[in-house]
């Protein structure tokens, strides 16, 4: 008898301290990397390279403002009506077969 009991008490202490232990692996893991740089100073760093809306290219800071301008005073050319009229044309038939799919 007391030896089953010595056997259920270390088992019992055995389960907590395994339960205990994983949840301190838990929340060591859920911190960031050391590497990691703090939102806080990430929002005070002033941003002096841009990415080209048109291909994606790096830019200096300057180059992407004289791009951002010329895009505003000359816009990109408008679609020629008659593909436009055909665009959504396919869009609304598409949303048709979706709402009615035994149209076919």
């Amino acid at each position: 008898m007391g030896f089953a009991v010595l056997a259920a008490i270390t088992s019992t202490l055995v389960a907590i301290g395994g339960g205990i232990t994983s949840h301190w692996g838990q929340l060591a893991m859920a911190l960031p990397p050391v590497t990691d740089i703090p939102e806080e100073i990430l929002r005070t760093q002033i941003i002096t390279a841009a990415r080209s809306p048109v291909d994606g290219k790096p830019l200096t800071a300057a180059k992407y403002a004289e791009l951002q301008a010329q895009l505003q005073a000359a816009p990109p050319p408008k679609l020629n009506t008659k593909v436009r009229e055909t665009i959504f044309l396919l869009r609304l038939r598409k949303l048709l077969f979706q709402l009615f799919p035994f149209l076919d």
